[in-house]
């Protein structure tokens, strides 16, 4: 007789599940409160922008913060008088309520002036930094003359003898010339350019001049420097440079309107260039 052996038998109960599960719960209500500003809070803010404001509108009617020293940087002592006499008016005016933009107007518009910049020092010092204009040459019509920048601005009116170190420009009688305007670029102002991109160099220019689309500088020594039109004024002066340090004696001009193929001459430029130019040309 055979014995099988037992068996066991695993039974799985399966367990009741409560039929709701609780969630935590959030007192959202409660937790908002904690941000929102008491009224004593409430009221110490009210009260200290209340202050704010009625300081601000103090320091604009007052002389708390009036303007009673103007400083100016940047400029020479002229162009500092010059600034100073333009904004005279603004004196005791409270730098609260100083208009800036009216300020850097006043100051732009002067004829030494190229750009202002300002800032408030309180309690009463106005703060100004210019760039000035730097003079050039001056500009000659019969008897008259100008003081020029090197971008070509009518920066004063000066004595027939005024500034003699500085180049002579000169232009014809009917040509209207205001102090703080601009020379015309394709003229006179086309000359004060070169001018003032000479650097050094002008120590040498007797005068300038603007003819025909073309530059050309005269210089003390009695030769004619050719520069063509305006473009690559720098690189054509280093050109004359050195160029003439091996210029033979009696010669009477040198042209560098084409920079890589100076040209110089002992006649009248405008045959003797066009001559050595032709003859470079075959050289070449």
């Amino acid at each position: 007789m055979k014995v099988r052996p037992a068996r066991s038998i695993a039974r799985a109960e399966s367990l009741p599940l409560p039929r709701r599960v609780g969630l935590p719960q959030v007192h959202l209500r409660a937790r908002l409160l904690k941000f929102v500003p008491t009224r004593r809070s409430l009221a110490v803010g009210v009260g200290m922008l209340v202050l704010a404001v009625g300081a601000y509108f103090l320091a604009r009617e007052t002389s708390l913060f009036a303007v009673s020293r103007i400083e100016v940087s940047g400029g020479s002592p002229r162009v500092a008088a010059q600034v100073r006499g333009a904004l005279s008016s603004i004196s005791g005016t409270s730098l609260v309520s100083l208009d800036g933009t009216a300020v850097l107007r006043r100051v732009d518009a002067l004829p030494t002036v190229v750009r202002a910049g300002y800032d408030r020092a309180f309690p009463h010092t106005l703060r100004i930094s210019v760039v000035p204009e730097r003079p050039a040459a001056v500009l000659r019509r019969g008897p008259d003359s100008w003081l020029v920048s090197v971008r070509g601005r009518v920066m004063e009116r000066l004595p027939a003898s005024g500034v003699p170190h500085l180049p002579r420009i000169w232009v014809g009688a009917r040509t209207p010339v205001r102090t703080g305007e601009t020379l015309d670029p394709r003229e006179a102002g086309a000359a004060a350019r070169a001018v003032g991109l000479a650097g050094g160099f002008t120590e040498r220019v007797a005068s300038a001049s603007y003819t025909g689309g073309s530059l050309a500088l005269h210089l003390r020594s009695g030769l004619e420097l050719l520069l063509g039109d305006g473009e690559d004024i720098t690189l054509k002066i280093a050109v004359a440079e050195r160029a003439l340090r091996v210029l033979p004696a009696g010669t009477r001009f040198l042209d560098v309107s084409v920079p890589g193929r100076p040209v110089s001459g002992t006649g009248s430029p405008g045959v003797s260039s066009a001559q050595n130019t032709q003859q470079a040309s075959t050289r070449g």
